[in-house]
């Protein structure tokens, strides 16, 4: 728009997924933290993953009381992953946050964050728990035997207990936007694009209100997604599985025929056979399966979708809000589109009262 306000110094990127419960204690939580920042300008982006809740209602409501609340509302869910993707793209601020709605990430954080990066040594600010208290004890022993194994697997390291919850300058922020890649990890991809970053470490903390999205079958398909987008070892181990069993079925046909050649010894055990028959159709099958998630990753990256659709966004809504006060006041408004920078008239009733009027 032509009015312009100035930029924040922070933006907050917020993904939603049916959190009516929580909000307004995320909210309320944030207003304090935002006090304890001034003079820095904070803005907080929601990110509604298609939540069939009230959840975009609330986020209107908060944004008609502040514009600094703005929100991107998606076609359907996406998923987080998507959601952060579209938040860091909206995002103004020199520093960017991500975080969870749920306060299971502590917003009185953020201004230690904040004041860490400005002295300009660190280009991120991350956390960790040091601990999972209240959770499941399943939960906790798989998560901390996926770090361990995708560490070995993968040549970026992933803490162990690593959040999303974290802020990046400008710098580190544009480097993630430039990873256009449908199929992301985002603790992969914070790793990946490297940086200096610190590490705050804090205790576990249980959902403030409602419940949680990721099942133990969505972390699992979560855990698989990191490993494959980060990692090429399993299909290494499936060729040198493969080299292996080869070998092996070589050597007993070699021991079979001179057993029967020298001491006449038919065959005998065909149900050990069919065991082992089964066995190696079962390994095939799943080095099969995994050469057919790698290539299923290809083919999503081949047709290049976007990675999200928007329905709809506080941004357009401000802008529908501008263009209308506009016309009634008989002022020229422009919107400058921002794929092909292309100036759009908006004139008024009585065109012959736009010349020299802004």
């Amino acid at each position: 728009m032509m009015y312009e306000d100035k930029k924040p110094a922070v933006s907050v990127v917020v993904p939603c997924y049916n959190e009516q419960e929580v909000l307004p204690l995320y909210v309320k939580a944030m207003q304090e933290v935002i006090k304890k920042m001034e003079p820095a300008a904070v803005e907080i982006i929601f990110v509604d993953d298609g939540s069939s809740d009230e959840t975009l209602k609330l986020l209107k409501a908060y944004h008609e009381q502040n514009k600094d609340y703005r929100y991107l509302s998606f076609s359907r869910n996406f998923g987080k992953e998507s959601a952060l993707y579209a938040g860091l793209k909206a995002a103004e601020g020199e520093y960017v946050v991500v975080m969870d709605a749920d306060l299971q990430d502590p917003p009185d954080y953020i201004p230690e964050m904040f004041g860490i990066l400005q002295e300009g040594e660190y280009d991120c600010v991350a956390t960790r728990r040091g601990d999972r208290q209240g959770e499941a004890r399943i939960r906790s022993f798989l998560s901390a035997s996926f770090y361990k194994f995708i560490n070995k697997l993968s040549e970026v390291q992933i803490v162990e207990g690593a959040r999303d919850f974290r802020m990046m300058n400008r710098k580190m922020a544009d480097a993630i936007l430039s990873l256009s890649e449908c199929n992301r990890f985002s603790k992969g991809l914070f790793g990946w694009v490297g940086f200096q970053t610190k590490w705050l470490e804090y205790h576990n903390v249980e959902r403030a209100a409602g419940d949680t999205k990721w099942s133990l079958w969505k972390l699992f398909k979560y855990s698989i997604d990191g490993i494959l987008g980060f990692s090429t070892v399993p299909l290494s181990m499936a060729s040198y599985g493969g080299i292996l069993f080869c070998g092996a079925a070589f050597c007993m046909i070699v021991f079979l025929v001179v057993k029967n050649l020298f001491w006449h010894d038919p065959v005998a055990g065909w149900p050990a056979m069919m065991c082992v028959i089964f066995l190696i159709g079962g390994i095939q099958l799943l080095c099969i399966g995994i050469s057919g998630q790698y290539l299923a990753r290809a083919y999503t990256e081949i047709k290049n979708r976007p990675i999200y659709l928007l329905r709809e966004s506080s941004d357009e809504e401000d802008a529908k809000t501008d263009s209308k006060s506009c016309k009634k006041q008989g002022r020229y408004f422009i919107s400058l589109d921002s794929y092909n920078h292309t100036a759009h008239p908006v004139y008024p009733e009585d065109k012959k009262r736009i010349s020299g009027r802004l």
